[in-house]
Formats: structure tokens, sequence, C-alpha cells
């Protein structure tokens, strides 16, 4: 049911204080930052870079896709978006004061991905979620599960009004909660993905010590270290070189001919980097993923593989979950839908586009302006370019009288041939009769 404006001001509800969300005046607002506070912030090291650009490209690709509140027919093929829709003002425009829909979208996928878990929150509403099934999301933002209740969770979300994250208790019947399709892949603690972690971690360790500048020396001297005064003997030797090292141009020491040095700074074998690579082989497998998405060499039918096998699962887990959260028994009895669409001439080129296009017009699937809308081109303001025709065949509007009148034609064109033939034909008979 739609609420007036004067409907909304008086029951307006905030998750953070329950009170009308537009009464800023209340919180401070001399709070200021260098970065942004209502986004996660990842420390990035070396380990951490490689696991990013994964995440971020899933990311990214989820949000490229049109999350739509839609009306479905009894086959649940779409019909039409539902018109005055907030949820698709929230998908397609503003989901909150910082975030397009899209920047929200990538921000629930890429927390999902780091935590598991993530929680879409509803943070502004027209009236009380917990009073009634029918109520408007005037804007929503995401939160990190902090702790689980039985009918509760607590999020760490950020509040716009004072600047800062805060805990809230949120009901789960009302709050969006998503858990990553591919958990036992990414975030299990025995996962693949935690164990590339580790193993990035450990080489990075090995790269840093061999990286050092460390010389890595032994230093043989030509007598006994048993007693203490030798052994202080040896660290004033040590010290001596060490200072000779330090204060050289060059880096150069001189030692006596009873003395050897070893160096020791050559790196350690071992099977880390290899194992790495196997670990982001097998990673890449079990996500449906190839080295060629990344750097964007991948095939069409590459591309496909990855959007059925990555993007689509995780974007069916979220548009489910906000179907059964943010849309009423009723609203789904009305055959109301939140689904999301792919762009099918996304990775078409324009020769392959004006062959699918006239395709298309032939076999009456899309009108002209269909067409031109695709390739970037102002809509024709005429009533042919919006009809399903086929382009190719002159319009004719009864077929059955065109045929007809052809025929009849025809009939009588040859009735009128075979009447001169008759009458010429008696008129030579009664010249020879004459």
């Amino acid at each position: 049911m739609p609420y007036r404006f004067t409907d909304r001001i008086r029951n307006a509800w905030n998750a953070f204080k329950s009170r009308d969300p537009t009464r800023f005046r209340e919180y401070p607002t001399n709070s200021s930052y260098g970065v942004r506070p209502d986004r996660n912030i990842t420390h990035t090291t070396s380990d951490r870079s490689i696991i990013e650009m994964i995440k971020n490209r899933i990311a990214v690709d989820v949000a490229q896709l049109d999350v739509r509140h839609v009306k479905v027919d009894d086959e649940e093929n779409y019909l039409e978006d539902i018109a005055d829709s907030q949820l698709n003002e929230l998908f397609h425009y503003s989901a909150n004061v910082d975030q397009t829909g899209r920047a929200f979208m990538q921000d629930v996928v890429q927390s999902m991905l780091d935590e598991g878990y993530v929680a879409a929150v509803p943070i502004d509403t027209d009236v009380d979620p917990m009073l009634t099934d029918s109520y408007n999301i005037l804007s929503m933002r995401v939160g990190k599960i902090v702790r689980w209740q039985p009918y509760t969770v607590t999020v760490e979300v950020y509040n716009e009004r004072r600047g800062i994250k805060e805990e809230i208790t949120v009901p789960k019947e009302t709050t969006v909660i998503v858990q990553n399709p591919f958990y036992e892949i990414m975030n299990s603690p025995n996962s693949t993905l935690q164990r590339l972690i580790r193993t990035l971690r450990n080489l990075d360790v090995l790269n840093d010590q061999n990286a050092s500048g460390k010389m890595d020396l032994i230093i043989q001297l030509p007598y006994s270290l048993k007693s203490p005064l030798k052994q202080q003997q040896a660290e004033t030797r040590r010290k001596q070189i060490e200072m000779q090292l330090v204060g050289s141009q060059y880096g150069i020491a001189y030692t006596d001919a009873a003395e050897r040095i070893t160096q020791l700074n050559r790196p350690i074998e071992n099977n880390l980097w290899k194992e790495a690579s196997d670990l982001t082989a097998m990673l890449y497998n079990q996500l449906g993923l190839t080295q060629s998405v990344f750097d964007g060499t991948a095939s069409k039918d590459t591309m496909n593989y990855y959007y059925i096998r990555t993007v689509y699962p995780i974007l069916t887990a979220i548009t489910e979950e906000m179907q059964r959260k943010f849309l009423s028994k009723t609203a789904r009895t009305q055959k109301q839908r939140i689904i999301f669409k792919k762009d099918p001439f996304m990775y078409t080129g324009m020769n392959e586009m004006a062959t699918v296009g006239q395709i298309f017009v032939q076999n009456e699937v899309m009108s002209s302006n269909e067409v031109r809308s695709k390739i970037g081109l102002a809509p024709r303001d005429t009533e042919r370019a919006n009809e399903l025709l086929n382009k190719n065949i002159n319009k004719v509007e009864d077929p059955t009288k065109l045929q007809q009148g052809t025929g009849n034609r025809a009939f009588e064109d040859s009735d009128k041939n075979f009447q001169s033939e008759l009458t010429e034909t008696n008129n030579i008979k009664e010249n020879d009769d004459g």
C-alpha cells in the first residue's frame, strides 16, 4: 500500500535510533576521516594482494548484472518491472547516502567472500518492519556479523549519522544474511584459499629474509673457543670485521691468514613456490576461473563458463535471500520476484551484433528500436520502429483480400481477352459470308 509523504515522516523508522531519519540535527556532524569510514579497509600485503585480486574481480563481475524487482507469470517468466518499486530505486540508483546500487552490491559480494557471511541491513524504512509486512526500505548498509543469536544477529554496520561503525542487534527475519556458496573452498579453516594464504605468508617470510641485506658469514678462528677469554676475543674480532664492512665504502674487510670465512646467504631450497602455484591452480579450478579471465584474453565460452560456475551461484544466493526477507507472502503470491539479468550482448562485437540483430528482427524477436538501444543509438519515433515485424517483407494489412483481388483481376483480364478474340472471329466469318 503506498504511503503519503506525511505518513512516511510520521512513521519513519531507523535501525540505530528508531527515529525519524530526517532529523540529522540531533547527531554531531563534525567527524572527519582521511579515508572512507564505511568501507572495510584491507591492509594489503604480498599474500593478500593475489587473494584480493580474485575477490575484487568476482565482486565487480557480480555487480555488473542487473538486480530487479519484477512481476512474473505462472511459468515464472519475466513480465515487467514493478512500477514505483523502492527496491528498484535501491538496486539501480542509490542504496544509501554513500553508495550507488552497484557499489552496494559489490560491497556485499566482497565482504561475503572475505568473511564467509554478510548481512544487508535495512537502515531507514517508512515504518517499523516488526509491526507490519508492508514497508518500504529507504536505505541499506552492509554489515559484518559479529554475534549470532537464535532469532537475532549482532552486526557491525556504519552509522552515517555519527560517522562511525556501531554494533546493533537486528532481527533475522528482516535482515538479509547471505553465506558464501564457496565457503568450503574459500573460508573454511583448511580450505584451499586458506592454505594458499598460509603458504604465501611463509614464502613472504623467506623472501624477506633473503632480501634483508645480511651477509650471513661464519668466521673460523685459528684457536679454540672453550674458555671465556677466547670467546671474548672472538666476539671482539667479530665486531672488528663488522665495523670494517660497515665503515668501508665498498664493503671490504681484511682477515688474518689463518682465519677462514664461509658465506651462507644462498637461498635455502624449498618447495613453497611450487606448492603456492599448485594451490593457485587448484583454487582457480574449484571456482571455475582461469588466468585468461583476469588478463582479458578469455574467449566467450570461457567467460560463459566462468559466469555459470562462479557469478551466477553467488548472485542467486543473494537474490533468493532478498526475495525471502524483503517480499512478503502476499507479494510472492502476486507473482513479485527479485531476479537478476545478464545482458546477452555483453561480449558481442559490432560485426556479430549486426548479424544477430538482423536475425532477431527478421524472426520478430526484437524491434528495430530495441536493437538500436543495444548498439547505443537513439530510438526512432515511428510506429514501424517499435513493431515486431520483418522489415524485409512488405507490410500487408489483409493478405486474404489481396489474394482474392489478384485472382479476380486475372480472371477478368482472361475473360476480356476471350471475348475480344471471339468478337474478332465472328467478324471474320461475317466478312467471308458476305
